[in-house]
């Protein structure tokens, strides 16, 4: 029967949190050939490299973030422990780890998970945000992840069964700084977008598509100026009067406030649509419940 040593388990978490060895030596007061022998075990044992040399830095590969978020839960756990035998038992807090597409903008994040930090103090809400949806299929797999929220749906390739649970879709509002909005709408919508600065998503996302096809239909060629993956970068660039920008009408009047952008014009004809994907058919977890309810009824109604 194999065995994994906790010992070597412990230093590997505590220099992936401190981020090098040298910082993880004087947390453990431990001499760092010492703690670099030990992890070197745990890589044995393993069988995978868990760091990989970046700079003078270390950085987890793909397997360490695994093992990283295993650790995690297993030292949390060792605290809850101590707690209840030494008669500090407390409630132990539900986690909830969500996946991000990077895609999404951080506003419609927010307002969708909005619904999980309102169940009190007995959640932990963990983000981890990447590009390839691929990737968060196999931790939905190994269930390091609960739930993914994308902009669609899971793939039927994909080797994992997942459920793509639709939270709703929306509208298109396209916003700009003063001078170029007010420039913009001296013609009529949508014909002012011809020939504007424009900002828009990288080639290979889904909102991007829906874009190039909507102008194209409309006869429309905008100046692109800037392919950004950031939403919100590109929501500063547009306040720095670099070109116009689209975003979901459902959180058109934040980005107007936070972002000093006005109207430029607004269309149905360009869809948005989200999803929160797992591997439950019938979603279980209480979190992921309450954000698919309140992302049907409220955000998206």
């Amino acid at each position: 029967m194999e065995w994994l040593n906790y010992h070597h388990l412990l230093y590997f978490w505590v220099v992936a949190k401190e981020g090098s060895i040298m910082r993880a030596s004087k947390e453990l007061r431990l001499a760092a050939p010492t703690i670099s022998a030990q992890i070197h075990q745990l890589e044995q044992d393993l069988d995978q490299k868990l760091f990989a040399r970046s700079g003078r830095g270390l950085v987890l590969t793909d397997a360490g973030r695994l093992a990283f978020r295993y650790a995690d839960e297993i030292f949390s756990l060792g605290h809850d422990l101590l707690d209840a035998v030494k008669g500090r038992e407390k409630a132990r807090k539900v986690r909830l780890v969500v996946g991000v597409s990077d895609v999404l903008a951080k506003s419609i994040v927010h307002r969708i998970l909005q619904p999980a930090f309102r169940l009190g103090e007995g959640m932990r809400i963990i983000c981890r945000e990447q590009r390839s949806l691929d990737a968060f299929m196999a931790e939905l797999a190994t269930q390091a992840v609960d739930v993914v929220l994308s902009d669609t749906p899971a793939g039927s390739g994909t080797p994992v069964r997942a459920y793509s649970h639709a939270l709703g879709e929306c509208g298109t509002s396209f916003l700009a700084a003063r001078r170029l909005a007010t420039t913009c709408r001296s013609r009529p919508f949508p014909a002012s977008l011809d020939g504007v600065p424009f900002l828009v998503p990288t080639s290979d996302s889904t909102f991007r598509g829906a874009l190039d096809r909507w102008f194209e239909g409309k006869h429309i060629r905008p100046n692109i100026v800037a392919e950004l993956d950031d939403a919100a970068l590109m929501n500063v660039f547009a306040e720095a009067e670099i070109g116009v920008v689209a975003a979901p009408d459902v959180i058109e009047k934040e980005i107007r406030q936070r972002h000093k952008v006005h109207v430029v014009g607004r269309t149905k004809e360009i869809r948005q649509r989200f999803f929160a994907i797992s591997i439950e058919r019938k979603i279980k977890h209480p979190a992921v419940a309450a954000i698919c309810d309140a992302a049907r009824r409220h955000i998206f109604a």
